[in-house]
């Protein structure tokens, strides 16, 4: 797939979006509040948008800001964003990560790359994301969708996720950094899924080498 394909796809795709259901994250942006982005991309974490989305909100409820939930008892933080994955150790991380956002970066939530991989439990998919719907910079978010689908299409070779990230960084328009990965991520859940897609109703079937693909419906 070349740029000019991948074009017609993803706006393809971005108009089909409308038909599937909103990214909780992108949601979430919707507040303008940088530490909402960051805290729910921590409980997303191996965790469905049907539980993360409802964790995410008893959260907010208790502390909306580092300086507020730092005065919150783990316990209570816990007994909030359960049932998602590993609530304890994520309530742990919050705490963590919002000491250093204090300490370090006089309570607000940094705003560069670099320095959003300094908090605990921060990895490149949360840093890009929280730069993008926190502070709306510039970045590419490559999660599990992001990353299987641009290989699935034959448009980028790599083996991990941040291989695809800079892959990207390196040949995907710049006007599609930030809309690729809410574009690919309602695709994947809608339609590209990690085993068999639904490839009889991919609205962009054509474009695609299905790349290690052995079935599909």
């Amino acid at each position: 797939m070349n740029n000019r394909q991948l074009s017609f796809v993803l706006r393809k795709l971005k108009d089909e979006s409308l038909k599937w259901p909103t990214p909780v994250a992108v949601e979430i942006a919707c507040s303008g509040k940088p530490f909402r982005v960051l805290a729910s991309c921590i409980l997303s974490l191996r965790t469905r948008d049907e539980t993360m989305g409802p964790a995410a909100k008893r959260l907010f409820l208790l502390a909306d800001t580092p300086q507020e939930l730092l005065k919150v008892p783990i316990e209570k933080i816990e007994e909030a964003i359960y049932p998602v994955a590993f609530y304890r150790n994520k309530a742990k991380s919050l705490r963590a990560m919002c000491e250093v956002i204090e300490e370090k970066f006089s309570g607000s939530v940094p705003s560069t790359i670099k320095d959003l991989l300094q908090l605990k439990g921060v990895g490149r998919k949360t840093a890009n994301l929280t730069m993008i719907l926190g502070y709306d910079k510039m970045g590419i978010c490559v999660d599990a969708h992001v990353h299987r689908i641009c290989n699935r299409w034959g448009y980028v070779e790599t083996k991990e996720a941040d291989e695809t990230e800079i892959a990207l960084r390196e040949k995907l328009p710049r006007h599609f950094w930030k809309e690729i990965n809410a574009i690919l991520v309602a695709f994947g859940k809608n339609v590209c899924k990690p085993v068999s897609p639904t490839c009889s109703l991919c609205p962009v079937e054509s474009y695609c080498e299905k790349v290690n693909l052995k079935r599909s419906r």
